[in-house]
This record gives structure tokens, C-alpha cells and sequence, in this order.
């Protein structure tokens, strides 16, 4: 063979060579990457914290934001000042996405955290009486979420054509024997309205956070519950591999253990 063939495929020799030794050798790093992720406090941020050395061996820094509210996780990724979230579930997105006119998609399904009623003033619901006040989340999917519970337990009744749909508010609802006040507040300050309600609708996350989530009264049962709280990007991100490494962390037997142990029914791994 002559030599100017063979030095062309001596080359190629040593290019996949190279490439063999990078992946064995690096363990299959890909470039540094920087990931931001809004997220609550809790368990959301306590979660994402779980898995940064698992995405530093793939050469992946997580940033994790803490976002307070349920707006500015969602406008900052789809401004690109976030590259994801971990705060919402299904039908909030949905929601969010038809009223903001956002361009956002799920990516995995992580978590459930079961709608509870909390005990304020009154301490059980068999004591609850004629004229009580409720406080209840106001944000569109969660009052829906907050009103079906009730209805579930004989407090209310709405119109059959309401099941499914997550737009409902008091103003909906068809009988109120008990003649219930509902107090509409931002999910997030219905913990703090306790002590001025005799019972409240209260998301997970809230009552681990305000630290009530072991005086909980009834739960939403997880089965076939739509609200599994998820990691959303703005449309066409989902195939990034930076984000295909945070879907596969999120999603791990440990992961699972973490939340099954750490949370006691507080928040369910919904994978």
C-alpha cells in the first residue's frame, strides 16, 4: 500500500482513538454547562439540591433560584433568563400558558404533593360550624383543586360539569350547606391566615414550608391525581442534553428514596 494512503487512515486511526479515549477517560462529560432553575423553597429547591454532584460529573453546574410566588418562575423562563422550573403542576402550566400567553412544556413529571386541610381555629372537620371561614389558594387551578377536595368531603356541591375543569371558583359552587365564608388568599400567605380561619386549604409545599404539614386533616388521594408537579423549559429546549441530564437526575432511585423519606407523605415521587 502506498504511503499516502496509508498516513490518511493512520489519521482517522487516531481521531476515533481519540474520541474512545475522551469518553473513557472523562466518564462522557460534555462541555461545562451552567444550568438556572427556578424552583420553591421547598421541597422543590431541597430536591434540585439532591442531585448536583450527580449533574457536576457530567460537567454541569446547577444554578438553583428561589422564587417565592407562582408568576416569575415562568416569565423568567420564557424571557430566557431561566433555562427551567420546578415550582407548578400540569394544569397550572397549562393555565399559565393560555392566560400569559407563554411558550412553555413539560419536560418529566417529578412529584405530587397532596392538596391538605389544616386545622386554624376549628380543630377537626366534625366541628366545623354553620358560617365557618375556609381560606383557600386563589390562583386559578389551585382554588379548582381546593373546591373539588371540599366537595369530595361533603362540604359543597358543584355543577357535574365542572369535574376536570380548572377554571371553577366559589362562584361556581351550587350548594353550600354550612354556609361557608371562603377566604381567597395567594396560595402562599394561606398558612399565615390560620390563626384567623377555622380550617384551610393549603399546598404541599406551603405546609411543609410554614412547618403544619403533620396537622393535616384529609389529603388529596394520589391516585390518578393530575397535579404531579413537573420540570418545565420553554418549547423546543426540552431535547437540550443539559436538560435531558437534569430529567434523568430528577428521576432516580435515590431521588425517590430522598422524597418518600425525608417528606412522609407530604410529597409523593410521582415516577
Amino acid at each position: 500500500m502506498k504511503a499516502k494512503v496509508i498516513v490518511p487512515i493512520i489519521a482517522v486511526i487516531l481521531v476515533i482513538a481519540g474520541v474512545v479515549a475522551y469518553f473513557v477517560y472523562s466518564g462522557g462529560k460534555t462541555d461545562p454547562t451552567t444550568l438556572k432553575v427556578g424552583a420553591s423553597s421547598t421541597p422543590h429547591a431541597e430536591i434540585l439540591e439532591q442531585i448536583k454532584p450527580i449533574l457536576a460529573e457530567k460537567n454541569i453546574t446547577l444554578e438553583i433560584k428561589v422564587f417565592d410566588d407562582y408568576v416569575l418562575p415562568n416569565t423568567g423562563v420564557e424571557d430566557g433568563s431561566l433555562d427551567a422550573n420546578y415550582f407548578q403542576h400540569r394544569p397550572y402550566l397549562a393555565q399559565q400558558n393560555d392566560e400569559r400567553k407563554l411558550h412553555l412544556v413539560e419536560v418529566v413529571g417529578v412529584h405530587l404533593e397532596p392538596l391538605g386541610i389544616y386545622p386554624g381555629k376549628t380543630a377537626t372537620l366534625a366541628e366545623l360550624k354553620d358560617g365557618a371561614t375556609i381560606a383557600i389558594p386563589n390562583d386559578g387551578s389551585n382554588e379548582a383543586r381546593a373546591l373539588f377536595l371540599l366537595e369530595k368531603l361533603g362540604l359543597i356541591k358543584l355543577p357535574e360539569s365542572s369535574a376536570g375543569d380548572y377554571n371553577i371558583t366559589v362562584k361556581n359552587i351550587l350548594e353550600n350547606p354550612k354556609n361557608i365564608d371562603f377566604k381567597e388568599l395567594a396560595a402562599e400567605t394561606v398558612p399565615q391566615a390560620l390563626k384567623d380561619v377555622d380550617l384551610a386549604v393549603i399546598n404541599g409545599n406551603f405546609a411543609l414550608s410554614a412547618k403544619v404539614s403533620d396537622t393535616v386533616l384529609e389529603r388529596e388521594s394520589p391516585d390518578n391525581n393530575p397535579y404531579v408537579n413537573i420540570i418545565a423549559v420553554k418549547e423546543g429546549n426540552e431535547k437540550n442534553d443539559a436538560i435531558k441530564a437534569l430529567a434523568d437526575a430528577l428521576t432516580t432511585e435515590d431521588v425517590k428514596k430522598f422524597i418518600n423519606e425525608k417528606y412522609q407523605g407530604a410529597v409523593i415521587a410521582a415516577f
